[in-house]
């Protein structure tokens, strides 16, 4: 089961890599093409940006770094996927949509001098450009930090309702 989520993470990258080529392709760098708009508020555009960071231009300039710990959380996620220690759907899909973001951005930060291609312009609120692989993993990392937490109250919950029946059966 776990390969069929290496296919899910691989095709996540296929389309991050497919819609930045598009990007780059037709459009010149810092072109907006306006995608929604309410009246004289624009909501949604594609704006070609190149970011040599992370979020919000963080870490600006520190493509090594970057590439590290991407590969490190890629590595880790890889191995929690294939040694089947993350063992529920949940997390494992999370562990997905986290390698297919990853490996997106890293290979723009690899063969891109560092620069990742931005596109994704959400204006209503004051949002950092993103494209299709910053989605899967800041999507990925949420549920899988929900899964987490959600899971550890789960086993503490079946813990103390263990100990109860335990305590019981001893009177």
């Amino acid at each position: 089961m776990q390969y069929i989520w290496l296919l899910f993470a691989a095709a996540l990258v296929g389309f991050d890599r497919v819609t930045k080529w598009v990007v780059t392709e037709n459009m010149e760098l810092k072109q907006t093409i306006n995608l929604i708009k309410f009246g004289d508020t624009e909501v949604l555009n594609f704006y070609y940006c190149l970011n040599d960071g992370a979020a919000f231009s963080k870490l600006s300039g520190q493509r090594w770094f970057l590439i590290a710990i991407t590969s490190v959380l890629i590595i880790g996620f890889l191995y929690g996927i294939l040694s089947k220690r993350l063992k529920h759907p949940v997390q494992v899909a999370a562990a997905s949509l986290i390698v297919g973001g990853g490996i997106g951005n890293l290979i723009d930060r690899i063969f891109n001098d560092g620069l990742v291609v931005d596109f994704i312009d959400f204006r209503l609120i004051n949002f950092p450009i993103f494209n299709v692989a910053d989605i899967c993993a800041v999507v990925g990392a949420a549920l899988f930090a929900v899964s987490v937490v959600v899971f550890e109250i789960r086993d503490v919950k079946n813990k103390k309702k263990k100990d109860t029946v335990n305590d019981n059966g001893k009177d």
